[in-house]
């Protein structure tokens, strides 16, 4: 049977026999004191509010939180918005899964990313950053990592290949920004934009659905860099017999502990450098447009000139297409073929 999406479904539809991912499960009680499922079903196009009535532990325990099961049921309207009634559900074999149907994913070439990711930082002048980076580019294993996570489970660039999207974003935006402050280092700026994120290799799980790993709850990616920083200096000065300029390990390691900009944030350090504060701008920057034009793309009131409000920005993005920007894009992909 042919995948039904989400975004597709309104309320009146029986669905016989659909996959879902469960992205939550909650087991709760009615006022009468029997036992329901709220549960929060996802694919790659968003999530549907579930209930299953007069469930069990059973049932309840047979639900693989972050997996898959097959649904039956039926969609409703309730308060506005969108539920699922299940009536029933089954167990489903991974290897009957299509991934692509709940993995949100980069339209972007992700090799073509990398490689302009490789070009930019062979621009790096200085010896001693540019080896560092050498050996996180040659570690083919954390590259495959690298090339499918996330930037994020929700925030921004949440879904595979976010990461290196993110990333290369960045790294352009260095090209465009830095050379207007010709004192800071451009050779530090690409460096700790490469790493700042990195660690969410090992932070986030991305397998079949978006979550943090027990490591990245409890270390964290900032945290994780800066820890292969000390490894990969400590590396190079084993190879080479000569000991790695410390001034310069402090210097990554600290872009890398202070990007996040605040303490409130998760920042260990405030930014202490002038290319600290650059980095964590041009990150915020990008973060922040990017879930500006995302609250635009999911709106649901098409007759309002304001999307839902976003928690992550505290507000209500105001999507009316004053000046034609989009018309103008149009106009030029079809001029540009």
């Amino acid at each position: 049977m042919e995948h039904r999406y989400i975004n597709e479904l309104e309320a009146g539809l029986q669905i016989e026999d659909q996959v879902f991912m469960i992205a939550s499960k909650d087991l709760r009680t009615t006022n009468n004191g029997s036992l329901y499922i709220h549960a929060v079903l996802a694919d790659k196009t968003g999530q549907l509010l579930s209930r299953a009535w007069q469930a069990t532990e059973e049932q309840y325990k047979a639900m693989p939180d972050g997996g898959f099961m097959r649904f039956r049921g039926r969609t409703e309207s309730y308060k506005g918005h969108l539920q699922f009634i299940i009536d029933g559900m089954k167990a489903i074999e991974l290897e009957e899964v299509n991934i692509a149907d709940f993995m949100p994913s980069t339209d972007r070439d992700v090799d073509e990313m990398w490689e302009q990711v490789k070009t930019i930082l062979r621009t790096i002048e200085d010896r001693d950053l540019l080896e560092v980076i050498k050996l996180f580019v040659q570690d083919e294993q954390l590259v495959a990592r690298f090339k499918r996570a996330p930037a994020a489970v929700t925030m921004h660039h949440a879904y595979v290949g976010g990461l290196l999207e993110h990333t290369l974003n960045l790294l352009e935006l260095a090209q465009v920004v830095i050379p207007r402050y010709p004192e800071l280092s451009m050779d530090l700026v690409l460096a700790g934009l490469f790493l700042h994120d990195l660690g969410k290799t090992e932070e986030l799980r991305y397998d079949t659905n978006f979550q943090y790993t027990d490591q990245g709850q409890l270390i964290g990616h900032i945290v994780h860099c800066v820890i292969w920083i000390e490894e990969k200096t400590k590396a190079i000065a084993e190879a080479t017999g000569k000991p790695f300029p410390e001034d310069k390990k402090w210097a990554l390691q600290h872009v890398i502990l202070s990007h996040h900009g605040e303490y409130e944030f998760g920042s260990p350090k405030l930014p202490a450098m002038p290319e600290a504060v650059a980095i964590h701008y041009l990150d915020n920057l990008d973060a922040k447009v990017f879930q500006c034009l995302a609250a635009i793309d999911k709106a649901k009131d098409e007759d309002s000139n304001w999307t839902e409000y976003v928690r992550a920005l505290e507000r209500r993005i105001y999507k009316r297409d004053v000046f034609g920007v989009k018309e103008k894009r149009e106009k030029r992909k079809e001029k540009n073929g």
